[in-house]
């Protein structure tokens, strides 16, 4: 489980294509950043567990928990086709997020890194304060899911709707986020991975066809 309040945003070192899956190598954001092997990070907003921890500039294996390590990913078909890692090459940034741990702040909201589809980013307006305006185009079938204030996770970036319109809506950038995200180099047409919020799922399940009850 996550926040989607994005800890760093290293750029992928090496995509390694492995049948239909993938294996990325990311390098640790600064020397204090340390996972173990077999724990989750939110990749770009994608849960991916840590494969293996190497020395940076190619060494060899690392222990778990070694702070500054090169962390692997290894990523399966189906996360392949559900994201858009399958257009991702070296130097690409990617939003960083360790798990969230009982006790911790809930800065953001609640995000379990299940990817439920993609956006296109179609437009990229100042906001007169120092941040940006972003618009985007979600793929079919997700709108259902925008709720005017309602949280989304963008890239495993914890951000408010703005605007919803069908299909599009906007979300306003503040600087920090440009910062320490990858939108801060993000382009138009460029895609990124949508998580909607978990309680409007579990309101579609629990009365399928129907208004809950008020």
């Amino acid at each position: 489980m996550f926040t989607g309040i994005v800890e760093a945003a290293p750029p992928a070192r090496e995509v390694i294509r492995a049948g239909t899956g993938l294996r990325v190598r990311v390098p640790a954001p600064d020397g204090a950043w340390a996972v173990a092997v077999g724990e989750s990070v939110a990749v770009a907003g994608t849960c991916l567990t840590v494969a293996g921890l190497v020395a940076p500039g190619g060494g060899g294996a690392l222990a778990s928990g070694s702070p500054g390590a090169d962390m692997l990913f290894d990523l399966s078909a189906e996360t392949v086709a559900r994201t858009w890692f399958g257009e991702l090459e070296p130097g690409r940034r990617l939003n960083l997020e360790r798990s969230l741990r009982l006790g911790d702040r809930l800065s953001g909201h609640l995000v379990a890194g299940h990817v439920d589809g993609g956006a296109t980013i179609v437009a990229i307006e100042d906001s007169g304060d120092g941040g940006e305006v972003f618009g985007f185009e979600l793929d079919p079938g997700l709108e259902r899911y925008l709720i005017e204030k309602g949280s989304i996770s963008l890239d495993g970036i914890s951000l408010t709707v703005v605007r919803p319109r069908g299909r599009r809506f906007t979300v306003a950038i503040i600087p920090l986020t440009l910062e320490q995200t990858n939108l801060g180099t993000a382009e138009l047409g460029q895609r990124v991975n949508v998580e909607v919020d978990q309680v409007g799922k579990w309101i579609e399940r629990l009365f399928p066809g129907q208004d809950p009850p008020s």
